[in-house]
């Protein structure tokens, strides 16, 4: 038997030192400077959503300018005509339901025909956990966030002038027809420049998509909840409904968790008849999303897989808070068109390769 007398021979030049030095200290300064990066990416992600507006208007021969500052005096419309009369009745039903929430869950849990149940176990299983506690925590938010706009502009941005910021960027990024092509040609070398900007356009078309049909899911499902709410007479109503809009951002997940305090609490008021009645409301609305709503308005999440959303929510979460969550399904989408775009350039080398053969 021969020896294998080969040797693995590996060349380190002096420009390879240089990229791994430069890589390295690039991933020191995003992460010095993630605040600005967030900002700027979050900016990056509004410009893209109110693209389909902007060109709307364009369309009816509005300047470029002109249409962007027409769809941001609309959203600030709304945003400071939800804060003013939307808000405040939806933070006090949250401040008055958080109060009394212990009592509903033992109430809801001394009338289960099932002991220990899986909700609540027992009292002690409430002591250890401290829902007390932290109750006292989440009303704490929603006082601070009722104080004043400023307040809860620095809670959900993390600073006025990280908002300001974010403004001047997006707003920049969408006055200019190729705004986002230009920043993206600045920050990637020239020989990415075509593949990037490439993923981009499609990504941004289905983060666009995904912004539209969710926000357009949530108002409907929104007010579907309330209305069916009211007239079984559950109280806190209005809380409930702005509880199943937001759920509506998890698939397949949120609608079940945003029916639970509802459900507790039919059958906590009202019995077995609300409840069951309120379990079937829910039901009814969920199957008129899946088999009506969902197909009408294009896809709740254009491709990007159920289990990605949810991963990515959390993450997102958990690494940058509010604006986490609004950068985590635009930066899976785009994660899902790079990998797509790899499989399929790995898929055209193996037709290469069983040519030649």
């Amino acid at each position: 038997m021969l020896n294998d007398s080969r040797q693995l021979v590996v060349n380190i030049t002096t420009g390879t030192i240089i990229r791994s030095v430069l890589l390295v200290l690039l991933v020191a300064a995003l992460f010095y400077l993630k605040e600005l990066v967030l900002v700027v990416l979050t900016a990056v992600v509004i410009a893209s959503a109110i693209e389909p507006a902007t060109k709307w208007f364009v369309k009816y021969k509005f300047p470029r300018v002109i249409a962007v500052l027409v769809v941001y005096l609309v959203f600030f419309g709304l945003i400071i005509g939800l804060f003013y009369f939307f808000l405040p009745p939806v933070l006090n039903e949250a401040i008055n339901f958080l109060a009394v929430l212990p009592e509903y869950l033992e109430r809801f849990d001394s009338a289960s025909p099932i002991q220990q149940s899986a909700l609540l176990g027992a009292q002690s299983v409430v002591d250890n956990f401290s829902i007390t506690q932290i109750v006292s925590e989440l009303r704490t938010i929603f006082s601070n966030v009722s104080g004043s706009f400023l307040t809860t502009i620095t809670a959900i941005f993390g600073g006025v002038l990280s908002f300001v910021l974010i403004i001047v960027f997006s707003f920049y990024f969408a006055v200019q027809e190729t705004g986002i092509d230009d920043f993206l040609r600045v920050i990637t070398p020239v020989e990415y420049q075509k593949n990037v900007i490439s993923l981009w356009k499609r990504s941004q078309f289905k983060i666009g998509l995904w912004m539209q049909g969710q926000l357009i899911l949530a108002v409907i499902v929104g007010m579907l909840v309330y209305l069916g709410l009211t007239i079984l007479g559950v109280k806190y109503a209005l809380l409930l409904a702005v509880v199943a809009a937001l759920f509506e951002v998890i698939p397949v997940f949120g609608p079940i968790l945003s029916a639970i305090p509802a459900t507790i609490i039919g059958f906590v008021d009202g019995g077995v008849t609300i409840g069951l009645l309120v379990i079937g409301l829910y039901v009814i609305i969920q199957q008129f999303e899946n088999h009506l709503i969902y197909p009408l308005v294009v896809t709740k999440v254009v491709g990007v897989p159920p289990l990605l959303v949810i991963l990515a929510l959390i993450v997102g979460a958990q690494l940058a808070g509010f604006l986490g969550i609004i950068l985590s399904v635009p930066v899976a989408a785009v994660i899902q068109e790079l990998v797509s775009d790899l499989e399929k350039k790995k898929a055209r080398a193996l037709e290469k390769e069983g040519a030649g053969a």
